[in-house]
């Protein structure tokens, strides 16, 4: 795999991770109600890249 191969693949994935992190990130911090600490969800959020949102959309979320 080259150099241009890589770039191609990268930056749809880069692209995605940024959309989701931000995209939790607001929920999160718009949100009156989430399970656990809100600077703890933050931190999974920004530190576990790509499955950190998602695990906050599965399991940070409290039903209103």
């Amino acid at each position: 795999m080259d150099k241009a191969q890589l770039v191609q693949i990268l930056i749809p994935v880069a692209v995605i991770q940024v959309i989701l992190m931000t995209t939790a990130l607001v929920f999160l911090f718009r949100a009156h109600a989430v399970r656990g600490n809100k600077w703890m969800w933050a931190a999974i959020i920004v530190f576990i890249h790509i499955l950190g949102p998602i695990l906050f959309f599965a399991f940070g979320r409290k039903d209103t």
